[in-house]
């Protein structure tokens, strides 16, 4: 009975192990996706992206209105901003991937865990039979 206890007590603290170690790997996984840090990141690029788009139509409105400055030619400036957005698109389809790849990480532990419950109930069911 003794070493049935410390038996079952042993595959607790495996179990606990698996589960630090595990939840260690979410947290390094949640921070190689984006934490606080890469989120100040983000939106400091988001502005980047915002200002560089707009900065062409203002100096183009600037010279047209007031002939201050040097023209820019709007094919130019269409292109810039097409080329920016296809960046930011490309961006954000990436981070995307990220996350997408995160979640079905987490559902596929999700799923081992259930396996693994489910295993272990129908062991505990043929026991009780």
């Amino acid at each position: 009975m003794e070493n049935q206890i410390h038996a079952e007590t042993e595959a607790l603290q495996e179990e606990l192990r698996q589960f630090k170690q595990e939840k260690e790997q979410i947290r390094q996984l949640v921070g190689q996706i984006g934490g606080k840090h890469q989120q100040k990141q983000e939106v400091a690029l988001n502005i980047a992206f915002i200002l560089v788009l707009i900065a062409p139509f203002l100096i183009s409105l600037i010279h047209k209105f007031f002939a201050i400055g040097f023209a820019v030619d709007p094919f130019v400036s269409l292109e810039i901003g097409v080329l920016l957005v296809s960046l930011k698109i490309i961006w954000m389809m990436h981070k995307q991937a990220k996350v997408e790849h995160f979640q079905f990480w987490i559902l596929n532990s999700i799923e081992f865990r259930l396996n693994d419950i489910s295993k272990r109930l129908r062991e505990i069911d043929k026991r009780t039979k």
